[in-house]
């Protein structure tokens, strides 16, 4: 019973923008698992599900696991969250943080593909991306730019 009321719970989230606790024990009820919201909280402890802003700025259970929306959502979170910087010089890119976050915040960047990226390295607050010319990390440049006007 467990086992399946939590692999339910990791595909609700997967498939949905799930935002609360009481969100998620509805659709489980809506799914014929009869469970408490102590449950539920004990359930998310264990799968160690977090909290990610999305891309619309919206905070929703995530698992965090690499590979997919979730990466995305990591990612998007500790950058916006943590970047002060973004520029590019010839074939790099150079992203300045706060103190102690680049090697988060380039850990979830390695866990998306990115176009063009050769490979990354971090500090305490800068994170080095090299691209394979001077167009693909003026894009890369671009588009993080972006992400930090959406702030």
């Amino acid at each position: 019973m467990k086992a399946g009321r939590q692999t339910k719970i990791l595909q609700l989230i997967q498939n949905y923008e799930i935002n609360t606790q009481d969100e998620l024990l509805r659709r489980l009820r809506e799914e014929g698992f009869d469970v408490t919201q102590a449950t539920i909280s004990r359930d998310i402890k264990e799968l160690r599900i977090i909290k990610a802003s999305s891309p619309d700025g919206k905070y929703r259970y995530a698992t965090g696991k690499d590979g997919g929306k979730d990466s995305h959502t990591k990612f998007y979170s500790l950058f916006i969250d943590s970047v002060l910087s973004v520029v590019s010089a010839k074939n790099m890119v150079c992203i300045k943080s706060l103190p102690g976050m680049a090697q988060a915040i380039c850990a979830a960047m390695d866990s998306l593909p990115w176009k063009g990226v050769v490979g990354t390295i971090a500090g305490d607050d800068t994170i080095f991306v090299l691209c394979n010319d001077n167009a693909c990390a003026a894009q890369l440049t671009q588009k993080l730019c972006e992400f930090l006007q959406d702030r």
